[in-house]
């Protein structure tokens, strides 16, 4: 296996940067996709959400950047084979949630100018695929960062103020559950694949920084009014299928984990978990409440075949598995017949199912924010 610390970490094999540093069946899907459980004894006003591509339903098809996925085979199974931008083959993780908390089945993006004060009002997101905590991560790929989404959050808020008054507007903020997914780019395009950050700050040093840039975050949500936010996790990254074919010594033959590159996530993980807590203590007589919401673990255990049945869990369904993903999984790719069967739909993202999936994992935690 390759070293960490190698010269070959210049191309580091997240696709979005691979890509920019060198060129510049239904049925049985849908009817796993159905969300019949509701949440009880429990309420959330609207969902607003914050981060990359594992939250984002369209917001990159409305900025000047490659990095979108509104075009087939991605939407695949989704209704009416519509391709939004979602970087999967049906509905996000976000959409399981909406419909869990009773508000809606799908997650708009926030920058759709056609949103009606209904969408606006019962939840957006205002992810952007390819951003960061960290502000470098977002300029490598022209995408949104993530202060710049909390801009969006205030924009939003005087657009409701406009329509539905302060009051209102401030209690719906108030009720509202709030979920942020970033943190995989800092390091997969950000740290490993560019040399500018590794000049200054060691492994340990970086996640410092992400973190103190998560809790720099974190509090300017508070300070917008959240009081209810569910914060994603790092994924076993060294299980991305575009991770493995790049650094493993065998990519084509022995498509396994590497667990050099996941055992930084899951340190990255643990801290993230102690600052969550630390800042939970400190809003106890708030009545705010900040939740750790774990992935890795249910990714793992996917991708190293523990108590889920997948048939692929190294490679995706579009094209070879391998590399594609965004513009590189396109309508001349071929597209395996059910994916269903697979971890990943491409390289990187997860398939509806595996998105499914963690949903469900995440039900405890999100019934642990949102509970009345």
């Amino acid at each position: 296996m390759r070293s960490l610390t190698s010269s070959s970490n210049f191309f580091f094999p997240h696709l979005f940067l691979f890509v920019f540093i060198f060129a510049s069946k239904a049925t049985s899907a849908r009817n796993l996709a159905s969300v019949e459980d509701k949440a009880v004894n429990n309420y959330a006003s609207t969902i607003l959400i914050f981060g990359d591509s594992t939250v984002d339903p369209g917001n990159n098809n409305y900025i000047n950047t490659p990095f979108r996925s509104n075009f087939p085979p991605y939407g695949k199974d989704f209704l009416n084979q519509t391709a939004t931008g979602r970087f999967t083959n049906g509905r996000l993780a976000n959409d399981f949630i909406a419909n869990y908390v009773g508000l809606k089945d799908y997650v708009p993006p926030y920058l759709d100018p056609n949103l009606s004060i209904q969408e606006l009002s019962t939840g957006v997101s205002f992810a952007s695929a390819g951003s960061g905590f960290d502000p470098l991560t977002p300029t490598i790929s022209n995408v949104i960062s993530v202060s710049k989404q909390l801009e969006y959050l205030k924009e939003y808020k005087a657009k409701l103020e406009d329509r539905i008054g302060k009051e209102k507007t401030e209690n719906l903020i108030y009720n509202a559950l709030f979920v942020v997914s970033a943190g995989t780019n800092d390091f997969v395009v950000n740290y490993f694949t560019i040399p500018i950050r590794r000049r200054n700050y060691t492994i340990p040093t970086y996640m410092d920084f992400v973190l103190q840039q998560a809790h720099q975050f974190i509090q300017g949500l508070l300070d917008e009014g959240a009081r209810r936010i569910g914060v994603v996790g790092l994924p076993p990254i060294g299980c991305l299928p575009v991770v493995i074919s790049m650094y493993s010594d065998n990519p084509f033959s022995k498509r396994e984990c590497i667990d050099n590159f996941s055992s930084i996530a899951r340190d990255y993980n643990l801290k993230l978990q102690t600052q969550l807590s630390t800042m939970q203590l400190k809003l106890a007589n708030t009545g705010s409440r900040i939740a750790y919401m774990d992935v890795y673990g249910p990714l793992e255990d996917m991708s190293l075949r523990r108590n889920y049945d997948f048939d692929v869990v190294n490679s995706g369904c579009c094209g070879t598995g391998f590399l594609e993903a965004s513009f590189l999984c396109n309508p001349r790719s071929s597209v395996c017949q059910d994916a269903s069967k697979y971890v990943y739909w491409d390289s990187i993202h997860p398939t509806e199912r595996t998105y499914n999936l963690l949903y469900q994992a995440l039900r405890p935690a999100i019934d642990s924010i949102i509970k009345i």
